[in-house]
């Protein structure tokens, strides 16, 4: 099968080589996936992309035009594509469903530890030479109460994890885990009661018309003052005007994130000499109580391991005709 692989890393093209064992004709593009670039699909069977490429309707119809029949995901999220008009075209797609959730909820721990304990700015006073603690006080997460929002794949590491820290631990989710309550002692709650109660909040659900500006204005209105916010989601999750406020006006302690709302061309890019004009983007920056990372939970070993085995697991199930597990796709028809 002839593939483009769009958004290609540099860092992700070994894992992928070595998934393929040079089964499938390959041509590794850096560029997103748009409509402008969508021609460049023309001559190939399937095309790969990434959680920053364009899946909107135009562009699935322009990939159709260019005989793509195929679309396999390099992300366990699916809101950058149609799947309804996916399906109506006739173009199969299929995602790396829960390649690593341990991966995602360490580096969503990571964000929290290196902002509870103030760990960015620590390090830039000592390489100063400045050893003062006068502006590195933190607080103990033991005995916290941490809310999930959230409590599928990512959000069940989060919640282990954090049970490991002495930790009352509340969720919110469509699906309830009763595992989670026996084990880990979680109480489910509804959102505006999770909000009001937990010290630590971490976002782990997926962007939909229901979660989309899930927490704003209303629901920080109801947080604690010292209330850190943890977002391993998707930037749309938050209204980012509405964190800026809060954040601004000490209305909560602290954001740390590994997604933006308008993260679509400018993560994953170099643009260290060419800024982009966001000043949404800057502002969050320059606040002493944010820490965003960009985009990079995913990237170790293990999950870029699992992530290609999974992208040429789904295209070996279409060259063979077979149905693969994560298909998107048949949703619909279920």
């Amino acid at each position: 099968m002839k593939i483009l692989i769009y958004s290609t890393k540099d860092f992700e093209i070994p894992f992928l080589e070595k998934a393929n064992q040079d089964q499938h004709q390959i041509k590794y593009v850096p560029e997103r996936l748009t409509s402008k670039t969508a021609a460049l699909a023309l001559g190939f069977d399937a095309v790969s992309i990434f959680s920053a490429d364009d899946g909107s309707s135009v562009v699935l119809e322009r990939l159709k035009d260019f005989g793509v029949k195929y679309i396999a995901l390099r992300s366990a999220g699916y809101d950058n594509v149609n799947i309804k008009t996916a399906k109506k075209l006739g173009i199969k797609v299929a995602n790396a469903a829960g390649y690593s959730p341990q991966t995602i909820a360490e580096h969503a721990i990571a964000l929290l530890l290196a902002l509870n304990r103030k760990l960015i700015p620590s390090n830039h006073q000592v390489s100063h030479y400045n050893f003062s603690l006068s502006n590195l006080v933190g607080v103990d997460i033991n005995k916290k109460t941490v809310g999930i929002i959230g409590t599928g794949r990512i959000g069940k590491v989060i919640t282990r994890i954090m049970h490991g820290f002495n930790c009352k631990i509340i969720g919110n989710d469509i699906h309830e885990n009763k595992e989670l309550e026996k084990k880990y002692d979680m109480v489910y709650t509804d959102l505006d009661d999770l909000c009001t109660q937990s010290d630590i909040i971490f976002l782990s659900t997926p962007l939909n018309t229901q979660t989309h500006h899930l927490i704003n204005n209303d629901r920080i209105r109801l947080m604690k003052k010292e209330a850190i916010l943890i977002n391993i989601a998707r930037g749309a999750i938050v209204h980012t005007q509405d964190i800026l406020q809060a954040l601004v006006s000490k209305r909560i302690a602290g954001y740390g994130a590994d997604v933006y709302e308008h993260e679509s061309g400018i993560f994953f890019y170099d643009h260290s000499m060419n800024k982009p004009e966001d000043e949404v983007l800057q502002q969050l920056i320059d606040l002493p109580n944010v820490l965003l990372t960009p985009h990079q939970a995913f990237a170790t070993k293990e999950a870029l391991t699992i992530l290609a085995k999974t992208t040429f697991y789904n295209i070996d199930c279409w060259q063979q005709n077979e149905i693969s597990k994560n298909e998107l796709t048949l949703e619909l028809v279920r």
